[in-house]
């Protein structure tokens, strides 16, 4: 398992001013709760599964298998 940031340099950057924004939660979601706070646990959950390959909610991780 390999978790990488998207290679889009540019979205990263937009991703990480949002989450500084938001103290650290996903600025992709209007809930500010533990379950998203970056790394959510949305995708947590996702990467716990061994058959899961993609990007989390807010497209700034990938997982590959």
């Amino acid at each position: 398992m390999k978790i990488k940031l998207n290679p889009d340099a540019e979205f990263v950057k937009a991703v990480k001013e949002g989450l500084e924004k938001t103290g650290g939660y996903c600025p992709c979601r209007i809930e500010r709760n533990q379950d998203t706070l970056c790394m959510c646990k949305e995708f947590k959950d996702q990467i716990a599964d061994p058959d899961f390959e993609g990007f989390c909610h807010c497209l700034l991780y990938y997982k590959e298998k």
